[in-house]
């Protein structure tokens, strides 16, 4: 089964190709002629009115502040419903009336600041804010909706403050290294800057890049995905309440911090992609963009329609011209001013319904993906977004965070689609979290098991996980904790007998990822400590818990003791990276299940030429089992989920040599036989490939 879309260039332009792939989208051709127009008609407007979507996207470069080549400092602001506007700040002595801006006829303010001897009119690092005057007389004071620094003071005020981040030519960042290509096959390392150091406090950008780093690139990831990044002012809401956003979280450091750990990143091989929350905002007005000149309705709908009941946050407006302005330009300047390579989009499903995923369950029929229950200006600002980013960046990556499964999510515009590169496979930790709460062991179904991982679009990339961010936090638990729970505390000792629970718990932690990472997509993810089975869920210092950072920290300290059992789970998940790397199962077609088992509860898949063999049962070995492959040849085992290295018994020796029967076996020309002891895994290569 190939994951390529069919040619763009053999389709008919009008958004109905993506049906060449999916046929049962024929009754639907009307409504994907009509979203493709959509977008389009909107392509056309921004080519005549601004230039195109390139020029469109820079947006940046003429609103908030920017210091021209002379030094001179223009500053613009989009605020029609102000009668009034002055800028104020350290450099006026925050004098109302010293630095007024003059409007233009679509309701921009706008001001320039001579240089005195080159030298620009606010220095560096200094506090302002834009003062508006609105109808009725009243004063509102806004920190600049395009502000690129704020900070927080939270012995005196929780609210963020503006400042002007204009540092000499010295202190800089200066990029070094270029991006690096694409990967083939994505293994992302999700990770939050915060939380990683074992220590109760924020951790930097800077210690990110000195400890985090060396390790992801260790363990053979090729993407880090970065959370909690743009500016937030809640650290609890997880980064997911946006409140300025073309700030990096000054929590963690400077600019320059982040430039550098991009590009030491990229000096690694390292792809970096931005968590971009562009799904909603925070409702914060005095260091937010909600009621900015008084109005309700500026960034967002106004009224009920732009009020996200569940996440209590405000909804864009995504089908206004300046909107648009100021959310593709966000994504290109995250690009060009921090070099990410990419977005995870957050809250798709929010974006793409109007309902945004609350009290529906989808069922995957056709009709709840079009119709008037989805959002057409949605649809079309990622569609826009994605054509933008995939036509000025050749090596961008996208990932859509949607748990509707909207067919096209992840196909080119050209044939009717989003343009996402990879949505991410929501269904696969709902399925574990389920088995572990309520199914026995020997109630597991291979069936369900092989159909969710393999459930997935045809021509659409998805990327697997069997647990990320959303499974740690505090009110669930990580799939390590359903397994071992208490035991975690006494017995990963090895100095302490292995016990049932701990010996059971190592060994569904490695099968769970390494069936999910070889049946379950074409790209794998990883929330960091999770794959050594970080003993602690994740809780942010708030009111409820007294404000502790006890469990706002990873443990990373305890792969390095060598006397726990943690380290095995480290290192299975360097050997499972590694051996993708070599092998590339995730850019292969999707794999072939010869065997569901629901008796030995046995799964046996073909994938990239490897022979995978997994028993889940819990109690039952079996010697000589007999397993169908399609190539003949002799077989070497390359990763053993059993292996003494991982913390097994090694009850297979590596050496082995399995030799294949020209008979044919579950649908496969041969058969192997091979001895698989009671939960463990095997993943076999022909030899000549070692």
């Amino acid at each position: 089964m190939t994951t390529q879309a069919p040619d763009a260039q053999s389709t008919v332009p009008d958004g109905t190709g993506v049906i060449q792939l999916d046929p049962w989208l024929e009754p639907y051709k009307e409504a994907l002629r009509t979203r493709f127009s959509y977008a389009q008609k909107w392509i056309k407007a921004i080519e005549e009115s601004e230039g195109g979507l390139e020029k469109f996207s820079k947006g940046y470069e003429k609103f908030g502040l920017n210091v021209n080549a002379n030094g001179d400092i223009t500053y613009r602001e989009w605020a029609p419903n102000a009668v009034q506007a002055h800028l104020i700040g350290d450099f006026n002595n925050w004098d109302r009336t010293a630095t007024p801006m003059k409007r233009n006829d679509f309701g921009v303010w706008e001001v320039t600041l001579p240089a005195k001897d080159g030298v620009p009119a606010i220095p560096h690092d200094s506090k302002l804010k834009i003062t508006m005057e609105i109808p009725g007389g009243e004063r509102i004071d806004r920190l600049p909706a395009w502000i690129k620094r704020v900070v927080q003071d939270l012995s005196v005020s929780p609210v963020y403050e503006a400042v002007f981040w204009n540092p000499p030519a010295e202190e800089r960042y200066t990029f070094k290294n270029q991006r690096p290509k694409k990967p083939e096959s994505l293994r992302i390392y999700e990770a939050h800057v915060g939380i990683s150091s074992p220590e109760t406090r924020v951790a930097t950008y800077k210690e990110f890049t000195k400890n985090m780093l060396p390790r992801i690139k260790y363990l053979g990831y090729n993407a880090i995905q970065l959370m909690a990044v743009m500016e937030h002012a809640y650290y609890a809401s997880f980064g997911y309440q946006v409140n300025n956003f073309f700030a990096a979280s000054s929590r963690y450091g400077t600019p320059e911090d982040l430039k550098e750990l991009i590009d030491t990143a990229h000096s690694l091989g390292l792809v970096v992609l931005l968590d971009v929350v562009h799904s909603h905002a925070s409702k914060n007005v005095l260091d937010g963009l909600n009621m900015f000149d008084g109005t309700d309705h500026l960034y967002f709908h106004g009224g009920g329609k732009g009020q996200h009941e569940l996440w209590d946050s405000r909804l864009f407006n995504y089908g206004h011209h300046e909107v648009l302005r100021f959310l593709l330009s966000n994504l290109r300047f995250w690009m060009e001013e921090y070099q990410f390579d990419g977005f995870r989009f957050d809250g798709v499903t929010s974006m793409l319904y109007t309902h945004h995923g609350i009290g529906t369950g989808f069922s995957g029929g056709y009709h709840e993906y079009f119709g008037p229950s989805v959002d057409d200006d949605g649809v079309m600002y990622l569609q826009l977004a994605n054509e933008m980013l995939h036509k000025l960046y050749s090596e961008v990556i996208t990932v859509a965070e949607d748990v509707s499964g909207m067919p096209a999510l992840c196909l080119p515009l050209s044939l009717g689609g989003v343009g996402f590169d990879y949505r991410l496979a929501m269904a696969v930790p709902d399925l574990y979290i389920k088995w572990l709460k309520e199914k026995a062991d020997d109630e597991w179904d291979m069936g369900n098991l092989s159909f969710t991982l393999t459930n997935r679009r045809h021509g659409e990339k998805t990327i697997a996980y069997a647990e990320s961010h959303d499974q740690a936090l505090v009110g669930d638990k990580t799939l390590m904790m359903w397994l071992c729970d208490k035991e975690l505390y006494t017995n990963m000792s090895v100095l302490s007998p292995l016990t049932p629970i701990i010996e059971r718990g190592m060994s569904l932690h490695k099968l769970i990822r390494l069936v999910t990472h070889g049946l379950g997509g074409e790209g794998y993810l990883n929330f960091e400590g999770n794959e050594f089975g970080h003993p602690e869920w994740l809780d942010f210092p708030r009111e409820g818990n007294g404000n502790s950072f006890w469990y706002a920290r990873r443990q990373l300290n305890l792969t390095e003791d060598h006397l726990l059992r943690y380290r095995f789970l480290n290192e299975f998940d360097r050997a499972m990276q590694l051996t993708e790397e070599k092998y590339g199962w995730l850019h292969s077609p999707q794999a072939y299940v010869s065997l569901k088992n629901e008796t030995d509860k046995v799964l046996v898949f073909e994938r990239a030429g490897l022979l995978w063999i997994f028993n889940f049962h819990p109690t039952n070995s079996f010697s000589d089992y007999r397993v169908g492959v399609d190539t003949a040849g002799t077989y070497r085992i390359v990763l053993d989920s059993d292996d003494t290295e991982f913390g097994g018994f090694g009850r297979n020796q590596k050496e082995t040599r399995f030799f294949t029967t020209d008979l044919p076996w579950n649908g496969r020309k041969n058969f192997v036989q091979v001895y698989i002891p009671t939960r463990t895994a095997l993943v076999l290569a022909l030899e000549e490939t070692l």
